[in-house]
């Protein structure tokens, strides 16, 4: 008996005296935060599109899209803001306090947008 055969296109190997088909996960990448913040919002708020997400596989690969675009949008943000609001290194040698409420109030205010335009919807 041929230790590895290919029937229907999928691989099996020889375990004593049955094949075993060679099953694989495909590559995982990583999800990120605003991943799983989404993943946890799809399984309570959209149940029915996780589970066909989850079922096709595609589940990762969307996580990871949704991650990206979400950090990208998160980036641009606090820059934006912190230009706007004049959060400089200036303010910072002046001022540490204040430089240190306005950068939480700019981050704070970059995830609120970011949660309701893209992982909330």
């Amino acid at each position: 008996m041929e230790e590895k055969i290919t029937v229907n296109g999928i691989e099996y190997e020889l375990r004593g005296e049955q094949y075993y088909p060679i099953l694989a996960l495909p590559e995982q990448k990583p999800i990120g935060k605003w991943g799983i913040r989404h993943l946890g919002w799809l399984k309570r708020m959209r149940p029915l599109r996780y589970k066909i997400l989850l079922g096709s596989g595609e589940i990762n690969e969307y996580l990871f899209k949704v991650n990206e675009e979400a950090q990208e949008r998160f980036d641009s943000l606090v820059l934006d803001f912190a230009e706007e609001y004049g959060l400089t290194e200036e303010l910072k040698a002046r001022d540490q306090m204040k430089w240190v409420q306005l950068a939480n109030h700019i981050v704070k205010s970059a995830q609120e947008i970011v949660e309701s335009e893209l992982i909330y919807i």
